[in-house]
């Protein structure tokens, strides 16, 4: 009986595991695995440069601006607060370059916006090329390609990883900043000529004919709109950030007698000449807007599951800087009405591609310096290089030298170009020639540092500055003496603010992103201008622009 008792319990418990194992099964199998997610697929990606922004105007102005612009794109993205170009020259082509191509000049070959071209023995410009016509305008200033920049950009890594089915829109009031950051594939890149015209135009590289569109924005008032005085958004007695409007730090307006609000001189109200002046002010941005949001509508960016790319460059805050300079009431008032600018763009993606449906990144083609003679009226060294005397200066000393400044084939862009057959006809070493002239420049005013392109070619610097002009040397394309000025010091006029050097007021720019794959926070963490062409590649999952340096930021993405 206990056997039998035994025999059934046994029976029982196997019944239950069985049934029991068969439900697990089952459910096993009704539960099926989630697909990996290996990228994300973004209907539209837009890069945004701002021409010479630095990263203090971001929290310099922060409390005027509005929640739709720079906080949204603080607030609800990521804020790179330690963003830094990584080689020197700084300066509008090479930044547009490295930006896209997520390296440095040393391996993109844009070297400077102009640089003396050693083999064809003449100053080149970063995007001219004569093999091309021009569109939309019977001037040479459509003759433009990329043929200049040596690797692949984002953007061509786009066209490539979709087969060219990805579209690619580049849109500038400058054609560098536009030709470049299209990359070698763009469908089109579009900027504006000043002038007497006031149209967008672009070249044959691309196109034989504007689009239809594109025609009829040139032909309608859109821009026209713009001649009209300049006036601060705000109570200019709210502007506490900057400094007085009427000072002698500032340039002036043809025909005005003080630097002060409003402008609004004759031309800028002439509707029928010199358009070439709305680009040094706000509204030049906004003309670029408008022409950019058109191009979203008119090309059906983000309209599919391909990811499509608007490249935007903002060209008026340079001008502007360069004209009043980085402490001026319009370096301000020109922020403010780009936060709206840009508050306008966001609203639009909202609503043409969708919330959550584009990813956005924000940055700079370089800084800027403070004025310097700003700088020396508040106790601060800074001053101006007198190159005209260092050229005299220094030919003297060649001539008295070597007897002869024959070998002196070119100085420009802070680098000494020499003519390395006749130091070798004349049995000279190159190396002790680079070296004496070094020595020579660097005891002269203004001048910090001197390095040689033998020291740049036979040794590897992984800091402080002589790493940057590393960086931005190209063997093949850059000079053979590189000269460094002091900080807070430059080769321009005593009125507004320029850039070029490998000092943090030039080099630490803003970089924020924000939309899909990108994670709300921020990151003391030092970042690259490098950095941002592998982060974008490696968020939509393709392969990195064929001569990256740079990391992605693995903070940024989710």
């Amino acid at each position: 009986m206990k056997k039998i008792d035994l025999l059934l319990v046994l029976s029982f418990i196997l019944v239950v595991n069985l049934s029991f194992g068969q439900r697990k099964r089952r459910k096993a199998a009704e539960v099926k695995p989630q697909p990996v997610q290996i990228a994300e697929t973004p209907k539209l990606v837009v890069g945004i440069i701002v021409d010479q922004m630095r990263y203090d105007y971001l929290s310099r102005f922060w409390n005027h601006y509005g929640e739709g612009g720079f906080k949204r794109i603080v607030n609800d993205g990521f804020n790179c607060k330690n963003h830094h170009f990584n080689y020197a020259p700084t300066k509008t082509g090479p930044g547009h370059a490295s930006v896209y191509t997520g390296t440095t000049p040393a391996t993109h070959g844009i070297i400077a916006n102009d640089w003396y071209d050693k083999r064809l023995d003449k100053e080149v410009y970063c995007a001219s090329d004569d093999s091309y016509a021009s569109v939309g305008t019977t001037s040479d200033a459509g003759k433009m390609s990329p043929h200049r920049m040596l690797t692949t950009t984002m953007t061509d890594q786009l066209r490539l990883h979709t087969q060219q089915r990805g579209k690619v829109i580049a849109v500038a009031l400058k054609d560098r900043g536009a030709v470049l950051p299209g990359g070698h594939t763009a469908n089109a890149a579009y900027w504006f000529e000043g002038g007497n015209t006031g149209e967008w135009i672009s070249s044959s590289y691309y196109m034989q004919n504007l689009p239809q569109w594109v025609v009829d924005f040139n032909a309608s008032d859109r821009v026209e709109v713009y001649k009209k005085p300049w006036t601060t958004l705000k109570d200019i007695a709210l502007y506490r950030e900057s400094g007085p409007d009427n000072n002698s730090y500032e340039g002036l307006f043809e025909e005005e007698a003080t630097p002060t609000f409003p402008h609004d001189t004759p031309n800028m109200l002439a509707k029928d000449r010199d358009f070439e002046i709305l680009k040094y002010t706000p509204y030049g941005n906004s003309i670029t807007l408008d022409f950019a949001l058109e191009a979203l509508q008119q090309e059906n960016l983000g309209k599919d599951a391909i990811t499509d790319f608007l490249a935007i460059s903002f060209s008026s805050t340079d001008y502007v800087g360069h004209k009043f300079g980085v402490n001026s009431k319009e370096i301000q008032d020109t922020y403010l009405r780009l936060d709206l600018d840009l508050e306008r763009l966001f609203n639009q993606l909202d609503q043409k591609v969708g919330v959550g449906e584009y990813t956005v990144f924000l940055t700079a083609d370089h800084g800027a310096v403070h004025v310097p003679s700003y700088l020396r009226s508040q106790k601060i060294p800074a001053g101006y290089l007198d190159l005209e005397g260092m050229q005299n200066k220094f030919k003297e000393y060649v001539k008295y030298t070597y007897g002869t400044t024959d070998m002196i084939k070119h100085m420009s862009d802070s680098q000494v170009f020499l003519d390395h057959k006749i130091i070798s006809n004349l049995d000279m070493d190159l190396k002790s020639v680079q070296e004496d002239i070094a020595l020579e420049l660097l005891d002269y005013e203004g001048v910090n540092e001197t390095y040689t392109a033998y020291q740049l070619w036979q040794n590897e610097y992984n800091h402080g500055i002589p790493h940057l002009l590393q960086n931005g040397w190209n063997q093949k394309r850059s000079g053979d003496v590189l000269i460094v000025k002091r900080p807070g010091f430059a080769h321009y006029h005593s009125t507004g603010s320029t850039h070029g050097s490998p000092m943090m007021y030039d080099t630490h720019t803003p970089l924020l992103l924000f939309g899909k794959g990108i994670k709300k926070g921020s990151t003391f963490n030092r970042t690259e201008i490098p950095d941002i062409a592998p982060t974008i590649a490696a968020l939509l999952g393709m392969a990195f622009p064929n001569g990256t340096t740079g990391e992605p930021i693995a903070e940024v993405l989710e």
